[in-house]
Formats: structure tokens, sequence, C-alpha cells
């Protein structure tokens, strides 16, 4: 027995896989995970299966990114054909739940007319009886709630259908994660085990504390074949160490996206975690794995998307993390699963859950849920949630990608919160079309022009100034705009100067710079250091 410590490799990737496509958390909850893979990864698949060679095409055109093209330079056919067989036998009690979803929308539609719903319980399908509660809303539109808990402890969820992709990288080029499997190919590991289990922990810890490879391989049930593989993953050479923040002000760095990360000496905040973890060498400066703490109080979940809640980095950060919170919501909706229960699934069981304008205190720091809208097509969509965090006598509004649909919405809270110092916010404000992400959701296909009118859209600069005229901040940044080339995998972006967002946050950022706000659109990575008292002078360090 091997019983010498090593470190794993920076650049080995933790790929979460369920049923072989990358893991987000519609692919967790059994009911919108029963929609996916019937209405999206059946579908691609059949599509891809028809005719490889417009995929191909597809793939190579700018104009298609993100589309329901898989990426694959060369047939995969059989490969595809092989999985999709596996799809229906291994996940048949989610395609029949998909049925049922489908079969109790259409029922309700014809036969719930106004009167008691009481007597159509015997007309639910038989496999979603005990599951759904019926309903009117105040306008006698029939729907369904499911008790969601119970979905999770049904044949519904069913954990091995989770596995972890491991492989070395030495770039940011991956195919877009909601249209591209993962089957087997040359220097990728599939360990099939679920993503509560403790040797994805014991794994992620040898990046900064070495282990002995045979303990961690007989835990994660590595096997004879795959050892040699599985040992390339490892290095005897140590990696940098953290180095805790151990100043008296409070620093803000931001990792990329929507990820940033909040210090103090005694706290760590990190929000929307997605971090390019991976040690090769890159064109864009960023922060990764090495500039994250060994301990993080709290990381903060602004809303259930997947540019947004990435696994991949999660899994990975888990020993690490103290607490997770994330928005409340209890609607039971399809649309609109519980964090929580998804949290608690994936092996995180510290998870908090915040309402708007309730508060979580650590010491001094005090984190506020306040209402985020729009970004989510209309749907009565309540797992989301903006953060003020005010901490060492600064005040910070992670508003991630709320539109302000209502201008008086913000000044309602204005009246509570009172200034704040520094605002994050996303301007991605053109979107994709609602049924680019909630389609496989949908009982029918939307018609193309409401499709194309309800969009994933953040704030333009009129949304944007709006908040800077009622909040009056001293530092507006835009954010969350998916640029970081280690973001295309999941948000397809690629800008140009002409590109309406960047049109749009350029204006924002001018006006505020006019106005004597400091003002950036982020890219990469930034530090800064504020000071105790919001009047001295901040430090700013730029990567």
């Amino acid at each position: 027995m091997n019983t010498d410590l090593y470190y794993l490799r920076p650049n080995v990737v933790f790929e979460p896989l369920i049923g072989r496509w990358y893991a987000w958390s519609h692919l967790i909850s059994p009911a919108t995970a029963a929609m996916n893979v019937q209405g999206r990864h059946l579908k691609i698949m059949n599509s891809y299966i028809q005719a490889p060679q417009i995929h191909a095409a597809a793939v190579l055109n700018p104009k298609m990114l993100g589309g329901p093209f898989m990426d694959y330079k060369e047939s995969k056919v059989e490969e595809i054909k092989a999985l999709k067989e596996n799809t229906i036998k291994e996940q048949a009690p989610l395609l029949r739940l998909a049925e049922a979803i489908r079969e109790l929308n259409s029922m309700l539609e014809k036969e719930a007319k106004g009167h008691s719903l009481e007597s159509l319980y015997e007309k639910v399908p038989e496999i979603l009886k005990g599951y759904v509660e019926l309903t009117y809303d105040l306008n006698n539109k029939p729907s369904f709630r499911f008790f969601e808990p119970l979905l999770y402890k049904s044949e519904f969820y069913d954990q091995r259908s989770q596995s972890l992709a491991l492989w070395v990288t030495e770039n940011d080029e991956r195919p877009f994660c909601l249209s591209t499997p993962r089957i087997d190919a040359p220097g990728v590991l599939h360990l099939d085990i679920p993503f509560d289990h403790p040797g994805i922990d014991a794994l992620s810890r040898m990046k900064r504390i070495p282990g002995p490879i045979d303990e961690v391989a007989a835990l994660l049930g590595v096997t004879a074949a795959d050892r040699k593989l599985f040992d390339t993953f490892f290095t005897k050479e140590e990696h940098p160490p953290y180095r805790p923040y151990e100043g008296p002000a409070v620093r803000m760095r931001y990792f990329g996206h929507a990820c940033i990360l909040i210090e103090t000496q005694g706290v760590s905040i990190l929000v929307d975690p997605l971090i390019s973890y991976y040690g090769y060498e890159s064109s864009v400066s960023h922060f990764s794995d090495v500039d994250i703490p060994d301990t993080i109080d709290y990381v903060l979940i602004t809303h259930n998307h997947q540019d947004h809640i990435l696994f991949e980095t999660l899994l990975s950060l888990r020993h690490r993390i103290k607490n997770i919170v994330v928005p409340r919501t209890t609607t039971g909706a399809l649309q609109d699963p519980n964090l929580k229960l998804v949290f608690n699934a994936a092996g995180f069981h510290q998870v908090i859950e915040l309402d708007d304008m309730e508060t979580v205190r650590l010491g001094d720091c005090v984190i506020t849920g306040i209402p985020f809208t729009g970004e989510h097509s209309d749907l009565n969509i309540q797992a989301k949630t903006c953060y003020h965090v005010e901490i060492n006598d600064y005040s910070f509004l992670f508003a991630a990608d709320s539109r302000v649909l209502e201008s008086r919405l913000y000044q309602h809270v204005h009246r509570l919160t009172g200034d704040i110092d520094v605002i994050f916010l996303g301007m991605e404000c053109d979107g994709a079309p609602l049924s680019w992400l909630y389609g496989p959701l949908m009982p029918e296909e939307l018609a193309r022009d409401k499709d194309q009118s309800r969009r994933l859209a953040g704030s333009d600069f009129g949304k944007g100034i709006h908040l800077v005229d009622t909040f009056r901040p001293k530092e507006v940044y835009v954010y969350a705009m998916g640029m970081e080339p280690w973001l295309e995998f999941i948000s397809t972006v690629r800008y140009t100067a002409a590109s309406n967002p960047i049109v749009q946050s350029n204006m924002l950022v001018e006006e505020c710079r006019n106005r004597g706000v400091i003002a950036e659109r982020l890219y990469g990575e930034k530090e800064i250091l504020y000071a105790k008292s919001p009047a001295a002078v901040t430090e700013e360090v730029n990567g």
C-alpha cells in the first residue's frame, strides 16, 4: 500500500453529472428533472441521432450558441443511441412522472371550471396521487402544487443516476452544458457516486491537505482498471497556501460573473460561487481556488439559474462551507423548486432559507434578503432574492440579475435600508427567451412572439440608473455579464462593442462617473479594500 502523501492537481475538473448530463438544480428536483429528461434530453438525443451533421454545423455558428445542439465534431451516433436507451430504461420513473404531469395539467384545463376541485382528485394520474394538491388562483384558473419533500422520498428521486467525471483541463473550452451529455472519452474518469458521497469532500481537501491516494481511491470506489488514470490526477508538488485576510478593512474580491468574496478578519461571505479553479495559463487574470478561504461562513445564493448555482464549484467547496443561505420558496410549483431541498439532497446540511426583508446575523455582519424582480420571464417564482450585506460600517447590495419592473419597490426598500455604499448589478439586459430555460416545463409550446417578449433579462440603463437614484451609492459595479471565458460553457455569451448589454452598461458607468460615483463593469478579477469608515479612501487593487 502506497502511504506517500499527494495533492490533487489544481487543474482536475470535478464535473457532476445526472444521467450523464451536466448537473444543475432542475435535474435534482424530481419534478423538474422529469420534465427536462423528457422535454430536453430525449429531444436533443433524438435530433442528434437523426441528423448529427446539423448539430456539427450548428455549433460552429456563433448565432446558434446555447441552442439545443450537441457539440461533437465527429459522429457519436452509436454512443448517443446507447445513452438514449439507457435513459429510457434507467430513468423510466421520471419519464412516467413527466407524462403524468402533462396528463394532470390537461385534465385540469378541461374539467376545472370554477367548481369544487375535490371530485377531481380521483382523476389525478395514479402515480401522482398523494403528491399533489389541486388549487385555483383568485381568478379561478386551475393549477396544482407538489408536496415536494415527498417526491424526494419516492422512486422519482434516484441517486443512482448521479456521477462525477474527473479529468484534467488545460483551457476553458467545453461544450454548452445544457445541450451536450458527457459520454465516455479518453482521459475522463467516471465515478458512479451520489453527490452527497463523503469521498467528494475527501478528494476536495487534497487540494490543500495532502493525503494517501490508496485511501481516497478506496473511499471513492475506484476500480483497479481505472487506478492508472486516477493516479495521474495527483502530484507531490505543494499548492500555494491560502493567505487569510488579516487587515482592519473589508476586502472585496471579484472572481468573475456574479461571484464576489467579502472578507474581514472574522467573517467570509461568498456570493453565487462560480470559480475558475483550474491552474492553467489564461489570457484573463483571475482569482482561483487558492484565493478562497479555508472556511466560508456564508455562501449566498441569489436565484435558481445554472450560472448562479454551479455544483461543480459548490461540491468542491462543500467541506469548507459552514452555511448556505438560499431564497425561501414553499410554492410547490413546478417552475419553483425548493432550493433547501435541492441542497440537502446534494449533501449540504446547513442551509438557511431567507425571505424578503428577513435577516441573518453573524457578529457585526447583517445579511438581509431584498426583493428580486424580473429575469424569470414573468413566471411565479419565489426562489430569488437580492442581498443587502452590512459589515464594518459598510453596506453592499448584490442585486444579481434583478430588473426593476416597478420603480416604487426599491423606494420602499430604501426606507428600511437607507443609502447603500456599493451596488453590484447584472445588466445582461437582452436575455434568452422563456423557452430557452423553462421550455421543458411548459405544457404547450408558447407562440414565438410571446416567447420572445418574455425574456431572462436583467437591467438596462434605465432600470439600473433607477437603483442609483434610489440608493445613492458611492460605488456601482456591473457584474454577472457572463463574459469571462470560463463562463462560456454555461452562458454562451460572446459580446461585441455593439452588443446591447455592453452599450447599456457603458451608459450606466459613464453616467455614474459623471455624477462623481465610482463605476466599472467588472471583468476577470478585482480587489478593493474598504476602510472602517465609509468616509475613508478605499484602496483598490486590479488584477
